[in-house]
């Protein structure tokens, strides 16, 4: 299986209600589609963000599946789930991957190409 046939969509949005700017506490929300374009169903096994802040510091995160699950997606059909991020500022980016493995038995990997996580009316 090849990991362009695995197709993902995020959707960032700002949470002001679980923000509190004057702690320097922002709070973002992302939605991710993932739809599978392939020939065979495939699982997440696990996931790897980078997050980076507008002060440039980065963070790496690791783990099993997304939201505590390990989807297989059928052939056609898509998964999609939502997540959040608090920063320390009210700009930043996220990127990362998943790795998966095809009904087939073949692992490979999928690139979440990066978004921006912004506070609204904020300029750069």
């Amino acid at each position: 299986m090849k990991s362009d046939s695995i197709e993902v969509e995020v959707i960032a949005q700002y949470l002001p209600e679980q923000s509190d700017p004057e702690k320097r506490q922002y709070f973002f929300i992302y939605t991710v589609r993932i739809r599978n374009n392939g020939l065979f169903a495939a699982q997440i096994i696990s996931r790897h963000w980078i997050i980076q802040d507008g002060n440039e510091q980065v963070q790496e995160v690791r783990g099993l599946g997304v939201i505590g699950q390990q989807p297989l997606i059928a052939v056609g059909d898509t998964f999609e789930y939502t997540s959040g991020c608090p920063l320390s500022t009210p700009y930043g980016t996220m990127k990362g991957s998943y790795h998966c493995v095809g009904e087939n038995g073949i692992p490979f990997d999928v690139d979440i190409p990066e978004f921006v996580l912004t506070v609204p009316r904020t300029l750069h």
